[in-house]
């Protein structure tokens, strides 16, 4: 038997294969609550999830309504500050959501696990056992009953194939994965100025794959991140001129999602700061001491990023007959209900909701989870009233990127554009508003506050 890891858990191959033979042995998981509440099942704890799960405990409370959240995680943080907690800039200790504690304050439950398939015609979803990093067993497999059913399992990098990528590469979906990256950074730094001999070409050099907003943004922290971890008497070798970031590319421009003109104010910004930045460029190959652009250029490097485009999880084309993408997302209607069936619902990034009037899907980002999880709220109000499900409408409130404190560059609804302090702010209010409808507007307050304080005692950065 395989065993596969990430995070805290360990699952065994046959049940990621979704064993449909061994779930129906199982008798469904008691919910503990009076079996005539209408019961909702969301699946995966992101942005999206997490700010559903809580709205619902608040608003109807364990007495009108059972609500469970079913993450392989214990706990969440914010996807969009990955960046960050790779960097170093972000310390998890003092920003992870524990779903334990968490779904107790405000009124849901919380069952760890990974979901590996579901029985529409009972309304069951199957949770695979979760296993400790030993191995050993700590929750059997389980199935759980479901009234209405949500998916919000996000997405993860999307490699294409590239031969290497998935085995040379770090991608930042997970904050383990985050993590990782962070103690290998620190590490190259803490090598190179022990070593005696002459660098290797691609010591201390690190490839971005991917000029989305995550690329990009990460290049400015590390270039920030870097240089603070030399300054503390990592004084052998000149850090300054040695550290090298290159963004690889392979469309025209970098932020290709967002308007050109913050592209070309971010572009500029990071050449400025030495940032090398490839466009139009193809990686066909990463290996363990770099990445291949094209079929002759290498590119040596001790890190490489993968942060080139994203998927939603492989498992959902697998899932009862639910239509999806070619790149995995639940296709669902402008109510957000799956197709065929409407106890299923899906948000965030593993939906592709195109919208009447629309050529394209809803854009992947943060603003568009947060709406949709306030839209489910009501779809959950109307079915336990009986009426039909009301219509999703999205609102673009517009693009914001922060390069370190570098610089920031918005571009508002209405076409208004900003930059400096003042885009600055609105990016960091984007995370405060997902931290009000988690913990509400008190706790977010006093925990802004506490996170002002422990700053001027506490390192800039990360460094373990």
């Amino acid at each position: 038997m395989q065993i596969i890891t990430s995070g805290i858990r360990l699952v065994p191959e046959a049940v990621l294969a979704n064993d449909a033979a061994l779930f129906r042995t199982i008798p469904e998981t008691p919910s503990h609550a009076d079996r005539s509440l209408h019961r909702v099942v969301i699946v995966g704890g992101g942005a999206g999830g997490l700010e559903l799960a809580t709205r619902l405990g608040r608003k109807f409370g364990k007495r009108r309504l059972s609500v469970t959240l079913v993450d392989r995680n214990r706990t969440h943080i914010w996807k969009p500050l990955l960046h960050e907690v790779a960097s170093g800039a972000l310390n998890m200790s003092n920003d992870a959501v524990e779903y334990i504690a968490h779904a107790s304050r405000h009124h849901y439950r919380y069952r760890i696990g990974e979901v590996v398939g579901i029985d529409r015609t009972k309304r069951q979803v199957f949770v695979a056992p979760s296993f400790d990093k030993d191995g050993r067993q700590i929750i059997p497999p389980r199935v759980l009953g479901y009234d209405t059913l949500v998916l919000a399992v996000g997405s993860v990098s999307n490699d294409f194939g590239t031969p290497g990528a998935a085995r040379h590469a770090i991608a930042l979906d997970t904050a383990d994965q985050a993590a990782r990256f962070n103690n290998r950074m620190i590490d190259a730094c803490l090598r190179a100025n022990a070593q005696y001999e002459q660098l290797s070409p691609g010591q201390l050099h690190c490839v971005i794959v991917g000029a989305g907003a995550t690329g990009v943004e990460l290049a400015a922290e590390l270039h920030k991140s870097m240089r603070e971890i030399a300054s503390h008497n990592l004084d052998n070798i000149d850090f300054e001129r040695l550290i090298r970031i290159t963004i690889v590319e392979a469309g025209p421009r970098i932020l290709p999602a967002l308007p050109e003109h913050l592209a070309r104010a971010s572009a500029r910004l990071l050449v400025d700061l030495g940032v090398q930045i490839r466009c139009g460029t193809k990686v066909t190959e990463v290996t363990g001491d770099g990445v291949r652009l094209g079929e002759k250029l290498f590119v040596p490097a001790e890190l490489v990023v993968w942060s080139a485009g994203v998927k939603a999880p492989d498992f959902l084309k697998k899932l009862d007959g639910l239509e999806t993408d070619h790149i995995n997302r639940l296709l669902v209607n402008a109510t957000l209900q799956a197709r065929g069936d409407e106890n299923v619902f899906a948000i965030g990034d593993c939906a592709s909701c195109v919208l009447p009037g629309e050529d394209n899907p809803l854009p992947p980002r943060a603003q568009t989870a947060h709406q949709q999880a306030d839209h489910l709220v009501k779809v959950v109000a109307a079915r336990l009233e009986g009426r039909a499900a009301p219509t999703f409408r999205y609102r673009d409130y517009g693009s914001l990127v922060s390069l370190a404190d570098y610089g920031s560059f918005g571009n508002l609804i209405g076409g208004l554009r900003i930059e400096g302090p003042l885009a600055r702010l609105m990016y960091r209010s984007l995370y405060k508003l997902h931290r009000k409808a988690v913990h509400g507007t008190w706790k977010t307050a006093l925990d802004t506050i506490a996170g002002i304080l422990a700053r001027r005692t506490k390192p800039r950065i990360k460094l373990h």
